[in-house]
């Protein structure tokens, strides 16, 4: 069973800096792309970015400049350094991660205080 486990969240005044990890488990197949999705309190779950397995990553627009993707394909693990941290940042962040189908983590909580 497929399991994905997020860690790294936390409060952080505006302008810090958080990294998120997520290491998946459960399985010995490379997944083709790894990414994170975030979810605010009365908003739909949106995309921040995403890996693939080469390496090609992609990001929201909102957060461009600011955080990082990065991933370890042999590990299946991907990490995401925020930087420049803003209270619109607040939100649940998830781990996501498809190969056929689509795997979730169960969120991890990032605060950023004005």
């Amino acid at each position: 069973q497929v399991q994905l486990l997020e860690s790294g969240g936390g409060l952080v005044q505006a302008g810090g800096s958080l990294r998120l990890s997520c290491a998946a488990s459960g399985t010995i197949f490379r997944f083709n792309v790894m990414g994170w999705y975030r979810q605010a309190p009365g908003k739909q779950r949106e995309l921040v970015a995403t890996i693939s397995n080469g390496g090609f990553t992609n990001y929201a627009d909102s957060v461009k400049g600011r955080f990082t993707i990065s991933g370890d394909n042999a590990k299946n693990t991907v990490y995401l350094q925020m930087s420049s941290l803003k209270p619109e940042d607040t939100a649940v962040y998830y781990c996501n991660a498809m190969r056929a189908v689509s795997y979730w983590g169960k969120g991890t909580l990032v605060t950023v205080s004005s």
